[in-house]
């Protein structure tokens, strides 16, 4: 134990335990934020229901502190499309999303309800026609492949994965807004589909791969304790075999093994130079 090699044995184990211990927690606290970050956004958005909506243009852009506030606009309904692969209550279905044309020439997307199946034209009800007024929470621009927003191409004529600005002005030839309302309550009988919290309050893949990083890093310690143990093992072996003579004291030191009965290969001389 006092060996050169065992000094930087245990100062690697004295080294690493704490280090891995600090690692673990500090990735368990970032899931534990982040659980609390879901919760605090969770309860806001019910609150923010009740609050007196504002008009549009004054929570904008939409950032963590806006995104599900309730939101006001007046224009006229335009171009209508399906949202594919969205659930709700367990169920699949898809969302109705309208375009509404407001008096800055931009255009918002609306949610004006979700309906069950697989998106269907026929089946998704018009939307009303003149000047109207829609109140709703605000959501920022959706992100294909994160949070379940479908990243698949190739889509029907009038569908569209992700309700996002990006993806939107290549469908219609008029500005979006970099955000969108869904309806507090859902349009012609279809159902309401409810605000989410904002990008990375969520318990998303994020917060599951801080949980995740934790349990390796307290596997680690585990790990480094038990090969130091393995080692110690192996090294109070090999002195009581040494100390019975069933291993040569060159095995134990690391030196070559001496040939049976102290017998030695005699040395062959190197052949003259000529």
């Amino acid at each position: 134990m006092l060996t050169p090699r065992w000094w930087g044995i245990n100062v690697f184990l004295l080294l690493s335990i704490p280090f891995c211990v600090f690692m673990g927690s500090w990735q368990l606290g970032r899931f534990e934020d982040r659980v609390d970050s879901h919760r605090d956004a969770e309860a806001r958005i019910a609150t923010d229901k009740r609050e007196a909506a504002r008009p549009l243009d004054d929570l904008l852009p939409v950032t963590k502190a806006t995104s599900g506030k309730q939101a006001t606009a007046s224009g006229r309904y335009d171009t209508q499309l399906l949202v594919p692969d969205r659930t709700l209550d367990d169920r699949d279905g898809y969302y109705v999303l309208t375009l509404l044309r407001t008096d800055t020439g931009r255009a918002l997307p609306v949610v004006r309800g979700w309906l069950p199946g697989t998106p269907d034209p026929a089946e998704a009800p018009a939307a009303p026609t003149g000047e109207v007024t829609v109140t709703g929470a605000l959501q920022a621009s959706e992100t294909p492949g994160s949070n379940g927003v479908s990243a698949r191409g190739g889509l029907p004529e009038g569908q569209t994965g992700a309700i996002s600005s990006a993806s939107l002005v290549n469908l219609v030839d008029y500005d979006v807004y970099d955000a969108w309302v869904t309806l507090n309550q859902g349009d012609a009988g279809m159902r309401a589909v409810p605000a989410t919290a904002p990008g990375g309050t969520g318990l998303d893949l994020k917060a599951f791969q801080n949980l995740g990083y934790t349990a390796e890093w307290f596997a680690f310690v585990g790990f480094v304790i038990f090969m130091w143990f393995r080692l110690l093992r192996r090294e109070v072996e090999l002195a009581r075999d040494a100390e019975l003579g069933l291993v040569p004291d060159g095995d134990r030191d690391g030196n070559q093994d001496e040939a049976p009965d102290g017998e030695r290969e005699p040395e062959r001389s190197s052949p003259s130079a000529v």
